[in-house]
């Protein structure tokens, strides 16, 4: 049976992976900071993009997301392994992005890999990365007007 001081926990954890969702999406660069430790690590190399600290790989987002028109990053079946005042967890995302000045979507599916610790402002992520699981480009092709 779970305590109520690990319930409130996950939920915070679940609600932090949402939050993330949502700043990449809307492009909030000061949450999407926020959310990480001054000494975290991302790394995106499972899809090509860096390894590197917080301001890198927010300059990397800010560079390369207005390659889209449109991006959602859909999370769920987070799984969170407690222990005290850390945390580890695996969630699932699809992640769709429609590519602008065209009809192509790129869709990827992954599952980040996130180390997290509790600080005085919550629960945030101290290593974040990224196990692939599929990606594709969806390009809808107009009807052949000969046929």
């Amino acid at each position: 049976m779970l305590t109520l001081q690990e319930i409130s926990d996950r939920l915070e954890i679940q609600d932090l992976m949402v939050r993330y969702a949502h700043a990449v999406d809307t492009r909030e660069w000061t949450l999407f900071k926020e959310l990480f430790t001054e000494d975290a690590v991302i790394d995106y190399t499972a899809f090509g993009g860096p390894r590197g600290t917080v301001d890198e790989v927010t300059s990397f987002l800010a560079l390369t997301l207005p390659l889209f028109s449109a991006t959602q990053h859909l999370v769920a079946n987070c799984a969170v392994t407690l222990d005290g005042d850390r945390a580890t967890a695996r969630t699932m995302c699809h992640n769709p992005m429609a590519v602008t000045d065209s009809e192509s979507v790129l869709v990827c599916g992954l599952w980040y890999v996130d180390t997290l610790v509790r600080t005085p402002d919550g629960w945030r992520l101290r290593e974040r990365s990224e196990d692939k699981a599929y990606s594709a480009v969806l390009n809808p092709q107009p009807p052949d007007e000969h046929s």
